[in-house]
């Protein structure tokens, strides 16, 4: 069970293969005001997910019986669980690891050893791109309908399941179609102060958004050592 605490705090599940890790998590996490559920395989935190949806998760990626990837990948193509946040906590630190964990649909990536109020930083900052949306009507772009509101994208009708970091991205180009967008400038709307300092993070997050959009994708234009806009 999960521990228990404040009244409908929020829950942060960790899979990580070392137990004072995840004994730093469950106590710092608590003190923070978060409930905590931890595993140290990754059958453990698959059947727990069977049972509860945890508001993020913190994802290592050297697991006894599992490639950390390969969950990432599970989760992000899981009906259900693709839209949980999660966080890369791990020792690999070269760009390539953190590149195709963002590639994935990782939403950030700290790598051990960290700070802990580092940590908490990057949770909140992720859970607030989470579940504040953008304020405005939706936005008509093409054959794309953005809401706001709902958190939604539909493609001609059909709906398009993005990352809250992918659609936050969307939304933000959307909303002044025609206007470049540098990567800082992107970077600054997405985390503020607590960014993430990642190479290529927003190209990664634009590729994948482009790879969702299909038919559409060509509306997000690459202006070549400046950024990006959207245009019809």
């Amino acid at each position: 069970m999960a521990e228990t605490g404040p009244k409908m705090s929020l829950l942060i599940a960790a899979l990580d293969d070392e137990s004072d890790i995840l004994e730093l998590l469950r106590v710092n996490l608590k003190k923070a005001g978060f409930r905590f559920e931890g595993f140290q395989e990754a059958e453990g935190l698959y059947r727990f997910l069977q049972r509860e949806r945890p508001d993020l998760i913190l994802l290592d990626l050297m697991l006894p019986d599992m490639d950390g990837l390969d969950v990432c990948r599970h989760l992000r193509q899981s009906e259900g669980l693709s839209r949980i946040p999660v966080i890369m906590l791990t020792a690999k630190d070269q760009e390539t690891d953190k590149i195709v964990g963002l590639e994935l649909g990782a939403d950030d990536y700290v790598t051990k050893p960290f700070s802990v109020k580092e940590l908490i930083a990057r949770i909140h900052a992720v859970l607030r791109r989470g579940i504040q949306a953008p304020d405005g009507r939706p936005l008509d772009v093409g054959p794309l309908v953005i809401d706001p509101a709902g958190h939604r994208v539909t493609l001609a009708g059909t709906a398009i399941d993005l990352t809250a970091t992918e659609f936050r991205i969307l939304h933000l180009l959307a909303s002044r179609r025609g206007r470049v967008f540098t990567r800082d400038q992107i970077l600054d709307h997405l985390w503020g102060h607590e960014k993430a300092v990642v190479d290529r993070t927003i190209d990664v997050h634009i590729r994948n958004l482009r790879e969702k959009l299909g038919t559409a994708a060509s509306l997000i234009k690459n202006i070549r050592g400046v950024g990006y806009k959207i245009e019809e």
